[in-house]
Parts: C-alpha cells; sequence; structure tokens
C-alpha cells in the first residue's frame, strides 16, 4: 500500500515476520490472540492499553519511514 502512496500500519504481535515480509510501520501489540490490547488487565487498564497502541499506530502514520520500522508502546505507561 505504501508503494501505492497510502500509508499504512501493521499492529501486531509477530513483529518479526511483518518485518520480514516489508511492513513499513509496524506497531508491536499485545499477544498474538489480542494484538490490540491484553484482557488479562482490569477492564479500565486494559481500555487505555488500547487507546495507547492505536495512539502509537497513529503516531506512525505521521512518520516518514524508508523500510521496516517497529514502534513499541511504551509499557511504562501503561495504567
Amino acid at each position: 500500500m505504501d508503494r501505492a502512496l497510502i500509508p499504512n500500519v501493521h499492529i501486531t504481535a509477530f513483529t518479526s515476520i511483518a518485518f520480514n515480509v516489508g511492513a513499513n510501520r509496524i506497531v508491536f501489540g499485545g499477544d498474538f490472540t489480542s494484538p490490540t490490547g491484553n484482557p488479562d488487565l482490569p477492564l479500565e487498564r486494559e481500555k487505555a492499553y488500547r487507546r495507547k497502541i492505536l495512539e502509537k499506530a497513529l503516531e506512525a502514520l505521521t512518520q516518514d519511514v524508508q523500510g521496516p520500522t517497529i514502534f513499541a508502546v511504551d509499557e511504562s505507561r501503561e495504567g
């Protein structure tokens, strides 16, 4: 999609796979069964964590990258 000038972000727990297939903007999400959250957290903390993942994805969309780049959520801010 980036080649067609459509910026996009891949949220995944499998960053190495996304990197190897050439995804340009990769956001490390939660577990492979819940890439955009962590259902083990209490509900309010889980909602906050989900929001941080999506905010990181939106931030990644604004970045000009030249190849696969991994963006991580600052987990120290979780909850």
